[in-house]
């Protein structure tokens, strides 16, 4: 079964190259390629099979605070490997619901996804081998690296920028420096989202460097762009409906108008604002 309805996506353009993952997915593997060789993929195909597709628990995967797994995927032609976040394997914490955290992990996809800012790895909820949970494909990457390695060796000046206004658009408690990758094809990617949208502040980040500074012009056109969705897109509402709180989801829209109306990045809120380890 799969809980959520991927239908949100509805009405984008078949030939957006937001669409087109040649390039970001160079590790799914197809029957009949010898090597594993890339190919054009399209993101709705990838969710299909991360959705729909046989699974097989790897391995545990180390250092979670929560039961993370490494498993592979097989759907028709298509292989690959997916992180697999199941409920029933969440830490309860004081200040969130219990049981919700894959949810907030399929909602942070979802946000990226409508912003355009394509920062999160695409993520399903569905059932797996202990229950339902989220389904996030699995990012090759070097493990040296990490948000304050880009910062240092530059290049990520526009994707750190859209990353630190995502997540203060989704409240993410805990946006340490090792929940960013660099993918074997060189792209930024952001993960471990399951403590975002929380209805009080909670922001805290390790990357407080653009404090006061005013939005780039592409965050402010994809905020509106967002507001804009919000109010007329139903398969987008319901989704987030399905995934959030409704007062989650008031308290994101609450957000939303801060930023667009302030126009800059925010200064730290009171209580602690960076998390702990910051790596």
């Amino acid at each position: 079964m799969t809980l959520l309805n991927l239908s949100w996506q509805k009405g984008r353009a078949r030939d957006d190259p937001s669409q087109n993952v040649r390039n970001l997915l160079p590790y799914c593997e197809r029957d009949g390629m010898e090597g594993g060789h890339s190919y054009e993929l399209s993101v709705a195909r990838v969710l299909t099979a991360l959705a729909q597709g046989t699974m097989n628990i790897e391995a545990a995967m180390p250092y979670s605070s929560n039961y993370t797994l490494l498993t592979s995927i097989v759907h028709e032609d298509l292989h690959l490997l997916a992180v697999y976040k199941p409920q029933r394997g969440e830490r309860p914490l004081w200040d969130f619901p219990r049981g919700t955290l894959y949810r907030r992990e399929a909602a942070a996809y979802i946000v990226s996804e409508a912003l355009g800012f394509h920062l999160v790895p695409p993520t399903v909820v569905r059932d797996g081998p202990y229950g339902i949970g989220m389904v996030q494909l699995f990012i090759d990457n070097d493990e040296d690296i990490h948000l304050f390695t880009m910062l240092k060796q530059g290049g990520y000046e526009r994707e750190i920028r859209q990353l630190c206004a995502f997540d203060c658009l989704v409240n993410n408690a805990d946006r340490k420096s090792g929940h960013c990758l660099q993918g074997r094809d060189g792209r930024l990617w952001a993960i471990d989202h399951g403590i975002c949208f929380h209805v009080e502040p909670k922001l805290r980040t390790v990357l407080w460097d653009f404090v006061g500074e005013p939005f780039p012009d592409e965050v402010m056109t994809a905020f509106t762009s967002f507001r804009q969705q919000l109010d007329q897109n139903e398969h987008l509402i319901q989704a987030l409906h399905t995934l959030l709180d409704r007062s989650e989801v008031r308290a994101l829209r609450r957000r939303l108008n801060n930023l667009i109306e302030n126009g800059c990045y925010p200064p730290p809120g009171p209580g602690p604002h960076v998390p702990w380890p910051p790596v």
